[in-house]
């Protein structure tokens, strides 16, 4: 029977929890899925008893068949895959009513695997499920949509086959990747793609019933609900979760008539769960659920737009100022900066986020403080290498209750090489990822007043297209504006001409007015994403004087601001060593 057509006249009732099962069963594999070669029979037994106790979906052992689990190669990953695909159609061999799918859990991108390459490994382990006939495959505990909707999008392309998708979230509803529930839900309810979309793991099942009595569930999709048996303890390095097959089966019933389609369980959730909770399905009654609405910000329903360039007239070329934080304590020489550009014009001061992964003064406490001492327009910089999702959710939070209502969102740069021992990234999301928090948070909490966001542009990626499809990524998330970094060339001119034809973004162009030859070599040597061409460099001499160099610096500045005044929307100043006060020289072209 398809699943679809079940559906139409039934709850579907999923297996529980493979792994801590597998685990309790004595197994002796230290990941799980090391099963699916190691030990085939007792795989096939414990997908045996789920189906004996009433499942009519069991899941493959493959949650964590990725590379970075299994540590190894991706020849090995897919013959893992197989292996579990094939235990799986076994034991449903003579059941002619259990479906079978593909199971895939979340893959993590690393410095070893980036996010391309995570999107490819996401699609290889479909693929490989598909020549396996598979016409079911599920996405569990997931944080976000970023890395699996290419390859949900080439799988129906490719095969018609009902597909699930299972976000994991807290009991405050948030996931890792920091997205609430309900925007997790409007996103993929939005993909023709997807057949079912729901939660997973994460939580006990009171908190999983509170939080889908709270949001509201897509009608267009069919809703999965997996909740754990409830929290573990940790006893003799073991993970216990307590026996408490009554209290799961009255909520996961509760939780079904709530609008749940495909119920069953996730950690702790043994056979004895789902046969108790097989027991009591019939006598549930349909109560489907109400269509959802999309939160979405609507510029019409905005009281007050405070982006930095509401106010300006659109002929008028944007002015923005960068000011490094101090490596220490002293700020005398930001705040004589700052008070400098007062009253110069700029629309906005910008601050960077330890740039290089150095440590300098907090960007938004920077912010905050020249803001309450000149009045100017400021937005720091968020990157996403030093902070998780909760301590930016809640520097955003705090930014705001202190007038902070523009932001430059960008992925970072990472950790120098030298302090990895000592100092780790964090990189629970990139720029795109962020920019769909700071969303989630405009519809959430400054629905009236929105946070205005933008991002930066790489003009110096070796394959432009790709670099096209970011920024239209970006501004699918959201962002408003984009920032490119300095630029010193008529090569590299045209490049972020070709950005701006094929994006029609609002962009604004990286100026930097070197100061001197060593300034030049300097950036040109060791700072990344910076094209300081040969030519740039011969128009210094090492025995210029400060003044003789930072003329040669303003006028290579004032030819750069003519190549692009036909297209770009303003400028993007970086001042070597906060020298501000060449702003006003080059202005006025002199």
């Amino acid at each position: 029977m398809d699943i679809s057509v079940y559906l139409k006249e039934n709850k579907l009732l999923c297996d529980g929890a493979f792994g801590t099962y597998y685990t309790n069963t004595g197994g002796k594999c230290k990941i799980v899925e090391m099963a699916n070669e190691d030990e085939p029979e007792l795989v096939l037994n414990i997908h045996k008893k789920y189906i004996d106790a009433g499942a009519k979906l069991i899941r493959t052992n493959t949650f964590a068949s990725n590379r970075t689990m299994l540590e190894c190669g991706m020849e090995k990953v897919l013959a893992n895959v197989r292996a579990g695909y094939r235990i799986a159609k076994k034991a449903a061999e003579g059941h002619e009513d259990v479906f079978v799918a593909g199971d895939i859990g979340p893959i993590a991108v690393t410095d070893e695997f980036s996010a391309d390459e995570v999107r490819k490994e996401y699609w290889d382990i479909c693929s490989t499920f598909i020549d396996e006939g598979a016409d079911i495959i599920t996405f569990e505990t997931m944080p976000s949509m970023d890395y699996i909707a290419d390859a949900i999008k080439e799988i129906k392309r490719r095969k018609d086959i009902f597909i699930m998708v299972q976000f994991c979230v807290n009991q405050y509803g948030y996931s890792n990747a920091g997205r609430s529930a309900g925007s997790l839900l409007s996103e993929a309810s939005g993909m023709e793609e997807i057949d079912a979309v729901g939660f997973n793991c994460g939580v006990g099942p009171v908190h999983l019933y509170n939080l889908m009595k709270k949001v509201e569930l897509p009608k267009n999709k069919y809703i999965t609900a997996l909740p754990n048996a409830g929290y573990p303890k940790l006893m003799q390095n073991r993970v216990i979760f307590m026996n408490n097959e009554e209290y799961f089966v009255n909520k996961e019933c509760e939780i079904a008539e709530l609008g749940a389609d495909i119920i069953g369980g996730c950690c702790g959730t043994t056979p004895e769960y789902i046969r108790r909770l097989s027991a009591k399905l019939d006598n549930l009654h349909d109560n489907y659920c109400v269509e959802i609405e999309i939160q979405e910000t609507k510029r019409d329903n905005i009281k007050d737009d405070k982006s930095f360039f509401a106010n300006v007239s659109e002929d008028k070329k944007l002015i923005a100022v960068e000011l490094a934080p101090p490596l220490g304590a002293d700020d005398e020489k930001i705040m004589d900066a700052a008070n400098l550009l007062k009253d110069s014009g700029v629309d906005v001061v910008t601050f960077p986020d330890s740039p290089s992964g150095r440590t300098r003064a907090d960007s938004v406490l920077m912010a905050v403080k020249i803001h309450d001492a000149t009045g100017m327009q400021v937005m720091p910089h968020i990157c996403c290498r030093d902070k998780n999702a909760i301590a930016i959710r809640s520097q955003i939070l705090g930014a705001y209750m202190n007038n902070i209502y523009n932001l430059l969102i960008l992925t970072g740069d990472p950790v120098p090489t030298m302090i990895r021992q000592n100092v780790k990234s964090v990189f629970n999301f990139d720029s795109v990822g962020l920019m769909k928090i700071v969303s989630d948070m405009n519809g959430e909490h400054f629905s009236n007043m929105p946070v205005t966001y933008g991002g930066v542009i790489n003009y110096d990626r070796l394959n432009l297209d790709v670099e096209i499809r970011r920024v239209k990524a970006k501004m699918d998330a959201g962002a408003r504006f984009f920032f490119t970094q300095p630029i010193f060339s008529s090569e590299d001119v045209l490049k972020v001409k070709r950005i701006k034809d094929n994006t029609n973004a609002k962009i604004l162009c990286g100026i930097m007015p070197l100061v001197s030859r060593n300034n030049a070599v300097f950036i040109k040597n060791e700072m990344t994403g910076i094209r300081v061409t040969d030519e740039i460099v011969d128009r210094f001499s090492a025995d210029m004087s400060r003044e003789e160099s930072e003329a040669e610096g303003v006028k290579i500045a004032v030819e750069i601001m003519d190549e692009v005044s036909s297209f770009t929307d303003g400028y993007y100043f970086t001042f070597p060593f906060n020298r501000v006060y060449l702003l006003d020289r080059i202005i006025h072209r002199r």
